[in-house]
């Protein structure tokens, strides 16, 4: 038993450390996109593995630890960005682990792109209350144009990844759980 509890910290640091990386590397990518605020949401992948493999609270801690790293080594705690990331990262998490807990209807595209859609709310939710102005609903449109993408590639491999994990019995069994 405490072997399987190392083992399943282990793995979470793991993917904390994964979600950082990938993160803290798609902030520097500059995107060819004229959209402001728009990535492919790669950690999303990671946040959602954790929630597959172990359930919200795991998925949630992994989310948060890896958006409070990135902004670390970003120097950006507590700016703007950060408070945007955050409310992002837990409405997505939300949505993703209420889809996969509670629908048996959803693919992990499907809850992918559901949490790409939670994540742009999230943020316009944060902006709206730092701005304390409802025009920046107008975004919107914008977002959902950008994230319905995002969260079907991010979703994909997401899928690629659980099958792969699954034909080659590395991530299968109990101690995982």
């Amino acid at each position: 038993m405490r072997r399987t509890g190392t083992r399943r910290l282990v793995f979470l640091a793991l993917l904390v450390a994964l979600g950082t990386a990938l993160h803290v590397a798609e902030s520097l990518l500059a995107l060819p996109l004229p959209i402001p605020g728009v990535k492919l949401g790669l950690a999303n992948i990671v946040t959602l593995l954790a929630i597959y493999l172990y359930g919200f609270r795991e998925g949630l801690t992994v989310a948060l630890m890896r958006v409070l790293l990135a902004s670390l080594i970003g120097g950006f705690v507590l700016s703007p960005s950060f408070l945007l990331g955050i409310s992002g990262a837990v409405i997505s998490t939300l949505v993703m682990a209420i889809l996969l807990r509670y629908t048996r209807c959803f693919t992990a595209i499907g809850i992918s792109m559901a949490g790409a859609v939670g994540h742009n709310i999230g943020q316009l939710l944060a902006a709206w209350l730092l701005l304390q102005s409802v025009s920046i609903f107008f975004y919107l449109p914008i977002l959902l144009l950008a994230g319905v993408p995002s969260g079907l590639f991010t979703g994909y491999v997401l899928k690629y990844l659980l099958e792969q994990s699954e034909n080659s019995g590395v991530l299968s069994g109990s101690e995982w759980r």
